[in-house]
Formats: C-alpha cells, structure tokens, sequence
C-alpha cells in the first residue's frame, strides 16, 4: 500500500495488442472502484506496427475518503516512480528496465516473454535478433516482484487475447488497490469479445497466484508430424533419413508442400538422403536440412501472392483491428513488380534475356509498376488467386532454374568440404544464410555465395576463412568487407588427409 502516493502503472504494448483497450479496463476498474485515476498515451514510432507506451495514476484512496479533496495526478511516468510495469513483448520490458522504469524496491514486472522482432533486428543482413537470455535474467533479479511468462507457449494462452491476460496478471499482483470483480465488470461493460477476455483474464489471475503453469506443446514425432493424406512415401523417405535429422526435415517436408506441392518435397528429401550419404557430421547435416528448406522455399510474387489470400490472414487482419461481426474490412496491397519479377516468372530463356538487357541500361532498380489491389473485393481476391495459381509454372521458370542449380552447387561444396574437415562443411553449410531477401539484397546475396564457393574449390578458404567471409559479407552491404576478408587469405591452404590430424583447429 502506498498511503497518500498515487500508484504508477506503465504499459508498454505493441500495435494490435490492445494496451489501448488494457488501459481502459484498469481505468473503468478504478472508477468503479471511486478511486481518483487518470491515464495518457505517449505514442511511439513505426516499430513492429508501432509501440504506445499508457501511463495511469490511481490514487490509493476513494473519493468518498477524501472528502472533496482532489489530488494532482501526473501525467507522464518518472524513473524510479512506477509501481506496476505491464510490458506485452520482452524486448519492451527491456526497453522499460533499461530506462530506469522497474526499481527493486518499488516496482512489480508484469511481462510477456515471447518476441515480435524489432525492424532493426529484421533489417539485419545476417542474425540481427536481440539477445533474449540477458534480458530474461534482469527480468528475473530487478524488479521487486516479476510475474513473467510466454503466451505462445501454451495452446490456452495462444488463443486468448493477450491483454486480458496481462490485465488477470496484472491484478492477481496485488500491486492495485482494485478487487478483482471490478476488473471482470470492466471487461463486460466494454462488450468487445467478452468471453474470451472473461477467459484470458482467469487465466492471467492465476499465472499470478502460481495456480498455473504455461507448458510448451508436445512436438509430434517427425513422421506424425507428416499431415494426413500426404503420399505414404513422403513418411518413408523421412523415415530413412538419419535420426538427427529427422525434425528438420519433417518441418522442411511440410513448409514445401505448402509451398509447392509433394514432388518438390520429395526432391527435398532426395537431396538430403544423398547429402547424409556424403557427410557425416551431425551438426553440418542439420545446419544444411534446415537451409535447404528455407532455400527451396524462396520468396517470389507467387507465394506473396497466395499468403495474402489465405483466409486465414483475413481472419487474422480482422482480430488486429478489433473489427466486430459484420463489420466490415478494407484491405489493400501494395505491389511494386520490377523487371527482376517479371524476368523470374519468364522462361529461362526469355528471363535471362530480359534482365541482361535491363541490367546493361541500369534498369533492375528503377523500372517497375505501381499496383495496388483491394484483396478484399471479389476482383482484387480473384487476381491474387490467379497470381498464386502459378505456382504450377513456377517450375519452368527462370528463376526456379537459377535456385535449383546454386542450390546443387552449394550441396556439392559441402559434400567436398567433409572430405576435408568436417568444420569445413559445417561452415559451407551455414553459407546458405546468404541467401535472402529480394532485388539488389538477393542478387548480393547471391554473388557473395558464388565468391565464397569458388574460393573454397580454389583452396585458398579454410573453415575460418569461410566463417570470416560469410560474416564479412553479411556485415557489410556495400561488400567492400568480404573482398578484404578473401584477400587476405588469397594464401593456398592445405588439408591433411590424415585422419590423426583432422582435429577441431582451436582457430587461425
């Protein structure tokens, strides 16, 4: 209890996680409770749909109490002077750690531990995502109290709205001077989806009393994990494959018969059957099976095309929203095709042709159309289906061909490396995260691969070599990193074929 003190709640929620709607509950909680309050929004920029940062004061006392008095409530949160810190996402938790907002004498950590990547941590050429573990220790040690947890670990939280959840947390802390049914009437009076935030808010309440415990879902054996009606073969080819290997391949199988269809899976799986036969280190098999997938599963206007028109995205749009039943919803997609688009969907031929012309005029990067299509209408859905429609000529394509041969490329670079060392094949395998993105980031990617692979099958590149070069060339855009790093060690290297000799190098 705080006596005479007003009580400082900050919120710190992401776009489309309702902290709007979370702050106005505490509000109407506390008014129906004849508490003073107050609340303010402090809107940031375009992080991850945006970040809004709600600041409330509730005076401890009724306003029966004070007998007409009325106390000044703030406006803006101070460091050191928060009661009650909500944080829907981990890294803003951080964020309110680090600007002093959690106190170890003062402050209760109410926090969501899952991540919804930061553009900074996306705009990253290679693994530009934060560090979780650091934060989650402070987490755990500043605050006075910290009631923490991950909403997509458990299958109840997942499908309940997350701010419910945090408001059940938020009063099962006793951090507010709120009996908990004031809460609950604050979800009624508002009408939005009122069962189900009915449900998220007894779920949080008991998060905070330790009644319950999120649990990660049980992962399906790889061949459970092969959906019903699949062609048995897939089962069995995934079967035969080594059993390390066996989850990644199973979430391969799956992402590229979403993404083509069974026949590309089975590709999949023959290009890891002959690469297992090849190679022999674990981790370098791994590292390869889960590339391979992401690699053959490549962005193009095609798959854009049918992920935007998935019913399931609408229904998705419509919850981000807070859009009500039979209210209605106006998409718009924005597309920018270029020549590059247009060459990739050509035939080889054609494509290749077209884009050396578009290339010698300087044209790759600033020819293009500007279409925008309303995929909410039955003309604008029907053009997105017709676009996705050609994933079954997606195997003609220019661009499929150009994948398909840098991809066999690749697998055999890292067949010969194991002949060498296996470290070497581990690090030829990790190459492949060079591959990325779309326009001059993809042709980059592609041609710092290609610079690598031959630099090895020249001899002149080393396990660190290629450890140095890869994170040169994902480092720096410009690739001016990656050419110092392959001069440098232009030197021929040598590989014993002793097998006395083929030790882990500790490095150089």
């Amino acid at each position: 209890m705080t006596g005479d003190r007003p009580i400082g709640v900050l919120i710190a929620a992401l776009g489309g996680e309702g902290g709007g709607v979370l702050t106005d509950w505490i509000v109407r909680a506390a008014m129906r409770s004849d508490l003073p309050v107050q609340s303010s929004s402090l809107p940031g920029v375009a992080q991850r749909t945006g970040a809004t940062t709600y600041y409330v004061e509730i005076f401890p006392r009724t306003h029966r109490a004070l007998e007409g008095r009325r106390p000044v409530l703030g406006l803006y949160p101070v460091a050191g002077a928060i009661d009650l810190m909500i944080a829907t996402e981990l890294l803003e938790a951080g964020r309110a750690m680090r600007e002093g907002f959690v106190s170890p004498e003062r402050t209760t950590l109410v926090a969501a531990t899952h991540r919804v990547y930061a553009t900074v941590e996306k705009m990253a050429m290679g693994d530009g995502r934060a560090a979780a573990e650091p934060i989650l220790d402070a987490a755990r040690r500043m605050p006075a109290t910290a009631i923490l947890f991950d909403p997509g670990a458990d299958d109840r939280a997942r499908s309940l709205p997350l701010n419910a959840i945090m408001l059940g947390a938020a009063a099962g802390s006793g951090t507010l001077p709120i009996p908990e049914d004031a809460f609950a009437q604050s979800i009624r009076d508002s009408g939005i989806a009122v069962e189900a935030n009915l449900a998220g808010f007894d779920l949080g309440l008991r998060l905070a009393r330790g009644e319950v415990v999120l649990a990660a879902p049980k992962s399906p054996a790889p061949t459970e994990a092969v959906a019903e009606g699949w062609p048995a073969d897939l089962a069995a080819a995934l079967d035969g494959l080594p059993g390390f290997m066996s989850d990644l391949a199973a979430a391969g199988v799956r992402r590229l018969v979403n993404y083509q269809d069974a026949d590309y899976a089975r590709l999949y799986l023959a290009r890891l059957s002959r690469l297992a036969a090849e190679v022999r280190d674990q981790a370098a098999l791994r590292e390869a099976a889960r590339h391979l997938a992401l690699w053959m599963a490549y962005d193009d206007i095609v798959r854009v095309a049918d992920l935007k028109s998935r019913p399931d995205r609408y229904r998705r749009v419509r919850d981000e929203v807070g859009a009500k039943a039979g209210e209605p919803v106006r998409v718009v997609e924005h597309f920018s095709p270029g020549v590059e688009e247009v060459s990739a969907l050509l035939t080889p031929a054609l494509g290749k042709r077209l884009f050396a012309w578009a290339e010698r005029r300087n044209l790759l990067d600033r020819l293009s159309i500007s279409l925008h299509v309303e995929s909410t209408s039955l003309s604008g859905y029907w053009r997105l289906r017709l676009l996705a429609g050609l994933r079954r000529w997606r195997r003609r394509t220019w661009r499929f061909a150009e994948e398909q041969a840098l991809i066999e490329r690749w697998l055999g670079a890292i067949g010969a490396a194991a002949e060498k060392h296996p470290r070497l094949a581990r690090e030829v395998a990790e190459c492949a995260r060079l591959v990325k993105g779309y326009g001059d980031t993809h042709r980059r990617g592609h041609g710092n691969l290609l610079r690598i692979l031959d630099a090895v099958a020249a001899g002149r590149l080393d396990a660190d070599g290629v450890a140095r070069a890869r994170e040169a060339a994902l480092a720096d855009p410009d690739g001016k990193a990656i050419g110092r790093v392959l001069d440098q060690r232009a030197n021929s290297v040598t590989f014993s074929t002793n097998p006395a000799a083929r030790r882990e190098p500790q490095g150089g």
